[in-house]
């Protein structure tokens, strides 16, 4: 109860301060809400929300890159704690290492990014693997940038479509 309680709290304030701050905001709410590890924060409802009434490509790119600035928490957890992590899931570790050595990391980076999938573990995996940062953040922030671009333009259409359904529009 006390979770959903801040989740709605949390909601209310975002859109208040994406409101009063737009794309800037938007940036900001998307590197809170990524940096939280295992802990969802819906930033991807507030970009549906906010894709009527703001320009979609932009928010797309706004949402997109504090979203990947907000996933190098992630990275950092896996870097600095890789030692821990590789004595405890030694096993799915070399997996994971051996399907993106098979695939490419980058790739495989980028399209978890930009999928539905989320995308905590990929950058602990990153920071285990020692994968280049700079490249963790690239292939992060072209993923996420595509997913939250087609979540705004998503709100643009499918926000007046459902007000229409409802003769709200």
């Amino acid at each position: 109860m006390a979770l959903e309680m801040w989740l709605a709290q949390f909601s209310a304030w975002a859109l208040a301060f994406a409101q009063a701050y737009g794309y800037f905001g938007v940036f900001v709410i998307n590197i809170i809400a990524s940096a939280t590890i295992f802990f969802p924060v819906p930033a991807f409802a507030l970009t549906f929300a906010l894709g009527a009434v703001l320009n979609p490509w932009i928010l797309g790119i706004s949402a997109g890159l504090g979203s990947a600035i907000g996933e190098l928490t992630g990275y950092i957890l896996g870097y600095g704690g890789q030692e821990a992590l590789k004595k405890r899931y030694r096993k799915w570790l070399n997996r994971a290492n051996k399907f993106a050595e098979k695939r490419g990391m980058f790739a495989a980076i980028l399209l978890i990014a930009a999928s539905p999938i989320p995308t905590d573990i990929v950058g602990i995996l990153a920071g285990v693997a020692k994968y280049r940062p700079w490249k963790f953040f690239v292939a992060m922030a072209f993923g996420k940038v595509i997913k939250y671009a087609l979540i705004a333009w998503a709100g643009f259409y499918g926000l007046s479509w459902i007000a229409g359904i409802f003769g709200l529009g």
